[in-house]
């Protein structure tokens, strides 16, 4: 196996014919892993100022017949960007408020064990350039890990994503649920019903009707961000950065087929909706949000009951709920998926020392940068194994 590491865009780029094979070869499939996602991520969402910036420093894999086998999208966080007293970090592209919901390495799943075992000596042969290293999406638990002969590492979250595989008809999945759930449905669909409300299910699938859909799917968004009396949730394109990218990403889907923006209407007016990305047979739900004046009628547990509808209609196999563990997912009985995500400390005393005093420095100073001093108490924390 031969480990190329890759410093510029360029570089990356020059990856995206073989990386596109590869994706194509994920189980299951998601959109972070996929060329696109990741160059439009270092595009629009690397950090780039004072307090942090981020470096390239990828790695790709290839077979001894020069195929490529794996990706590892990496870089190094400096905090501050000059100085001294930088402390650098090794991770993964996705370091933003789980806009990327998943991140790691990207290869086949026969393949897993042989790439990241490669990915850590390289790593470790560099670690007088990182104090610290995030490895996020692996793929065996702790318990595996250190069977399989792999260094130790300093476990920390586990993340479960959520996989629904789907039956040939709709009638023979609602009659697998159990009764309760099958009573929600009934629910859902006559309390609409006897007040007079008729439901549509509209999908945006082409270039130019995404920008009026992602408008509404903003609104809708922050709305439920804001929701009282239920369960909280982040408005997590509430910034000019993140919305520029969500829109390239969302316009190069469409262009490839991919896109499906799911909107619930009553009376001609979205009160829900949320974006999915077909992938092959895979359907991907992503972030949603709906108008808390519908919300006694449970519109968005409606929304995904007709997505579901559609999915089974359309011979997709499997639905990935996503990330995150609520009842809105489990409800469905899908399959978890586990991924894991682990801290290192580099192997270098001199670099571990300079980490110690970069710490007790920028942690004493009682007007330094709150975000270094935050990302400090991070680091630490990550390091600490957990009880």
């Amino acid at each position: 196996m031969r480990v190329s590491r890759l410093r510029t865009e360029l570089e990356l780029e020059a990856l995206v014919p073989q990386w596109e094979l590869l994706d194509q070869r994920q189980s299951p499939r998601v959109p972070f892993t996929s060329p696109a996602w990741n160059l439009m991520w270092w595009k629009h969402l690397r950090a780039q100022s004072l307090l942090a910036s981020d470096a390239l420093c990828a790695f790709a894999l290839y077979d001894p017949e020069g195929v490529l086998i794996a990706v590892a999208p990496m870089l190094t966080t400096s905090r501050p960007a000059k100085g001294s007293l930088r402390i650098r970090e090794l991770r993964f592209f996705g370091a933003d408020a789980n806009i990327t919901e998943l991140r790691g390495l990207v290869c086949a799943p026969r393949d897993y064990d042989r790439s990241m075992a490669a990915i850590l000596r390289v790593a470790a042969s560099s670690g007088r350039e990182w104090h610290l290293a995030t490895w996020s999406g692996l793929r065996r638990p702790p318990g595996e890990w250190a069977a399989a002969g792999y260094p130790p590492l300093i476990w920390r979250r586990q993340i479960t994503d959520f996989c629904l595989s789907l039956p040939e008809s709709w009638d023979a999945f609602r009659s697998a649920l159990p009764r309760n759930i099958r009573e929600s449905i009934r629910k859902c669909y006559n309390s609409l019903k006897r007040d007079g409300h008729e439901i549509e299910l509209r999908i945006v699938t082409e270039p130019d009707g995404t920008g009026d859909a992602l408008d509404i799917f903003f609104r809708l968004h922050r709305a439920r961000s804001s929701a009282v009396g239920t369960i909280q949730h982040a408005d997590v394109f509430n910034d000019g950065r993140t919305r520029r990218f969500l829109r390239e990403y969302v316009n190069y889907s469409a262009t490839r087929g991919e896109l499906r923006i799911f909107q619930l209407l009553i009376g001609g007016t979205v009160v829900a909706t949320r974006l999915g990305f077909l992938l092959g047979r895979d359907l991907y739900l992503y972030y949603s949000g709906y108008d808390p004046a519908w919300g006694r009628y449970s519109v968005m547990t409606t929304s995904v009951i007709e997505i579901l509808k559609w999915a089974i209609a359309n011979e997709v196999e499997v639905v990935n709920l996503s990330t995150g563990e609520d009842t809105s997912k489990t409800r469905w009985r899908p399959t978890r998926v586990a991924y894991h995500d682990a801290a290192q400390r580099s192997g270098t005393l001199a670099w571990r020392a300079g980490f110690a005093a970069g710490e007790s420095i920028f942690l004493g100073l009682r007007g330094g940068h709150r975000t270094i001093r935050r990302w400090f108490a991070g680091a630490r924390a990550r390091l600490r194994p957990r009880p």
